[in-house]
């Protein structure tokens, strides 16, 4: 007797199963949401070698190098660490139903504002299947149902990671769905979702996010694009400069939080240019830089760095150096400049820290830090949906918190309004 096999369901089926989805996941208790994440970090550790099979062929087929290629490449470590991470999701404290505020109005009405599930989000993203993984731990544990359309250039990893993810006993069904990634098709729909997806979530190249949030009938989270600085101030010690600016532009040149620019007061210019320069060079960075740097680096190889250059971002080892006359100078350009990402400053002076912390207009500011942790599981988060740079309807590194909304319940004993 002939077997027949159902076709695959299209994307407008995947979003309505995905809606369908979200009422059960909402009903979802915190022992039962954090039951199916304990058990989905240990699927995916036990199918570490299919996974890392899957990887090994979209890697192959990719074409890509470099940046990009090591965004897509998964190995041991960065599978444990997606694992690792699940585990962490399910150890924070649930923020479903959570009581932001309480109170009794002067006619008895009790009113309470609680947070609520989304519904269901959608996420659009490049290269990275980690992302795969972090971005359903969140949504499950927020009780949302998940729409992922990732780049054909990680369409068997992340087919492979959605297979173990949603084959995990109690995950209702359709609440995690991979959409078709051979065609722009299934974006085009996506975006175009308008109540069936409640806010749509692009990770990438800026590109991608601003099609998105120009074009999207859903609301948008966007994640920027991050063009980071680190400044130098006149009072830096030199030693922790050093560790900053290298740590922020090596140590993974290919994420958003990795530092673009280096910004240095002019009173430390000739002594502290040279100095960073020679050491970023030593670790393979191609170094840029304004006339002044140039000047100062006479006989290095540092290239003169073009106008373009202060708004690009790299994401390979390539940084531009530029000599400003105090902390106000580098305030404004990197308001001016910058994607509003992540900014440092490296100095000993408080109130120069103090006014760098207020006034740079950015999602993630630090003072005698590297931009490298602006990322959610460093900011004990346990993993991020992608770090926002917009205003609304969060900013930073957002997680668990962010991927809710709320709602008022209120009690009365029979009022009517007069």
């Amino acid at each position: 007797m002939a077997t027949t096999t159902s076709a695959p369901l299209s994307t407008r089926g995947k979003l309505l199963r995905a809606r369908e989805a979200s009422a059960p996941l909402a009903r979802l208790s915190t022992v039962q949401k954090n039951a199916i994440l304990l058990v989905m970090a240990d699927a995916i550790e036990a199918a570490a070698e299919s996974i890392l099979e899957a990887n090994r062929l979209d890697v192959e087929s990719s074409g890509l190098s470099g940046a990009m290629r090591d965004r897509l490449l998964l190995n041991p470590e960065r599978i444990a660490e997606m694992a690792r991470g699940v585990r962490e999701v399910a150890n924070l404290p649930d923020p479903v139903y959570e009581t932001l505020a309480e109170w009794t109005r002067p006619n008895g009405l009790r009113i309470r504002k609680v947070r609520v599930p989304l519904g269901v989000v959608g996420i659009i993203y490049e290269s990275r299947p980690n992302v795969t993984v972090d971005t359903v731990a969140l949504t499950l544990k927020t009780g949302n149902a998940i729409v992922l359309r990732g780049g054909k250039e990680a369409a068997r990893s992340n087919q492979r990671l959605v297979e173990i993810l949603a084959a995990v006993p109690g995950v209702p069904e359709g609440a995690i769905e991979l959409l078709d990634s051979s065609t722009r098709d299934s974006v085009q729909e996506l975006i175009k979702a308008r109540g069936l997806v409640d806010v749509l979530i692009p990770r990438g190249g800026p590109e991608l996010i601003s099609y998105v949030a120009e074009n999207a009938a859903v609301p948008v989270i966007e994640t920027g694009a991050g063009n980071c600085h680190v400044f130098v101030d006149e009072s830096a010690d030199f030693e922790m400069a050093d560790r900053i600016v290298i740590n922020a532009k090596t140590q993974r040149p290919s994420v958003c939080n990795a530092a673009e620019k280096v910004l240095v007061h002019e009173r430390i210019a000739s002594e502290y240019v040279p100095r960073i320069v020679k050491k970023l060079l030593d670790c393979g960075v191609e170094v840029r830089g304004d006339e002044q740097a140039c000047r100062l680096t006479a006989g290095l190889n540092v290239r003169p760095a073009q106008p373009q250059d202060w708004g690009e971002e790299y994401l390979r080892l390539c940084i531009a150096i530029r000599v400003l006359p105090d902390v106000n100078a580098a305030i404004a350009h990197i308001n001016r400049h910058s994607t509003k990402h992540s900014e440092a400053i490296v100095t000993r002076d408080e109130a120069n820290a103090r006014r760098f912390l207020r006034y740079v207009d950015s999602a993630a500011v630090y003072w005698n830090a590297s931009t490298r942790f602006s990322d959610g599981g460093e900011f004990g988060f346990g993993a991020e949906m992608g770090i926002s740079t917009q205003k609304l309807h969060c900013r930073g590194p957002f997680a668990l918190a962010e991927l809710t909304s709320t709602k008022y319940e209120v009690i009365g004993s029979g009022q009517v309004r007069s």
